[in-house]
């Protein structure tokens, strides 16, 4: 049985992460590499950097910060945020990142997906998917942190996505993003039903009994976090264990 990933996830804006809340009144809360470094010394499998301010000359900046955590960090790390073409996933690729996330280019380009994927293999690209429940009862994907209905329902995209390459699907609620009040455990459960590839669960984690459900109940196989670990609300090493009490399979 694979075991499940705890991956703690950090926004960089002008090299430092910071956090907000529905991305405003951002604040600094600390060094990418120094927070990094902790992470995985207190046993997160994975980390996920977001650069939330990427212009061209962000990219370049990026892609130095990303060399620096390479350099500095000993488990595998994915970063996002801008990558529009094959070019800008292997800049960051090259730059020593492990894997790349794109969400909104791939919404508005599927074929951007086969394309890295084909570059690179499938193993290297994870398509973020943030999806809002409107009163239809539908899953709506939504663009550009939310702002933006994409017309495509979540389920379906999940699926495509998988078809044109994806290695990896990060799916956020954004009715519970932020919200601390817990994950929408059977949205999880049907993607898994629906997908062969591994998913990610993001948005909503405001106990550790929280992401206890999503990995054993609602069948995801990695939970993303940021304001938990970031303001030491839950510890990794908690985490774990209480994951491993409830018969959670982790590393």
């Amino acid at each position: 049985m694979v075991a499940k990933r705890i991956i703690p996830c950090l926004d960089i804006k002008d090299g430092e992460t910071v956090k907000g809340v529905n991305f405003i009144n951002l604040v600094n809360v600390g060094d990418p590499v120094e927070l990094g470094k902790r992470y995985a010394e207190e046993g997160a499998d994975e980390l996920v950097y977001l650069d939330i301010s990427a212009t061209i000359e962000g990219r370049k900046t990026f892609a130095s910060l990303v060399e620096k955590i390479a350099a500095n960090i000993n488990i595998p790390f994915t970063v996002g945020g801008g990558i529009s073409s094959v070019e800008d996933a292997g800049l960051l690729l090259l730059s020593g990142a492990d894997k790349v996330t794109i969400n909104s280019s791939a919404v508005a380009r599927p074929e951007l997906i086969t394309e890295i994927s084909s570059r690179y293999g499938s193993q290297f690209i994870i398509v973020a998917i943030d999806a809002r429940m409107d009163d239809d009862g539908v899953w709506h994907v939504t663009t550009h942190g939310g702002r933006n209905d994409s017309g495509k329902e979540l389920f379906s995209w999940a699926k495509e996505a998988q078809d044109r390459g994806a290695g990896e699907i990060l799916f956020t609620s954004m009715n519970h993003d932020g919200t601390k009040s817990g994950y929408p455990i059977e949205t999880y459960k049907k993607l898994s039903e629906i997908l062969t590839i591994p998913i990610i669960a993001s948005g909503g984690a405001g106990s550790a009994e929280h992401i206890v459900d999503v990995l054993h109940d609602g069948n995801a196989d990695a939970a993303l976090a940021a304001s938990i670990f970031h303001y030491r609300e839950i510890t990794i090493g908690d985490l774990k264990t209480k994951l491993k009490e409830r018969g959670v399979n982790v590393r």
